[in-house]
């Protein structure tokens, strides 16, 4: 529970898990943002950046949102890390699609490059 003071002195009391829109198991957003918890944790962990930097680089995410974010981690570690781990795992599972399943286009534009790139070592 995250108590806090408002403007008008008044005492609320918040639940952290107020700060998350609960979609489904494997996914979690900012309340009224599109935002899910492993675009802030990815940020903070992985690319250490700051949670003002987080919030600044996010237009639809406030510094508190980040925090709650960050505490929410941190008080559910493991819940979040099986978060973060599927998300990895889905991730990956989808590049492996997309490369398997190129647009012919795309396949033909890697082969003019390869020549290009062949024809420019030959050069050399």
């Amino acid at each position: 529970m995250i108590l806090y003071i408002s403007y008008y002195k008044e005492i609320n009391y918040m639940l952290l898990e107020d700060y998350f829109h609960f979609l489904a198991p494997n996914d979690i957003r900012l309340k009224g943002t599109r935002v899910g918890i492993e675009t802030v944790l990815y940020d903070f962990i992985y690319r250490s950046c700051s949670p003002e930097h987080i919030a600044d680089t996010y237009p639809t995410i406030n510094i508190e949102q980040v925090y709650a974010t960050i505490l929410y981690h941190h008080c559910k570690r493991q819940e979040v890390e099986n978060y973060l781990s599927e998300w990895f795992e889905f991730g990956r599972k989808m590049r492996e699609k997309q490369e398997r399943d190129l647009p012919h286009d795309i396949i033909r534009l890697r082969q003019l490059k390869a020549e290009r790139d062949a024809k420019r070592a030959y050069a050399s």
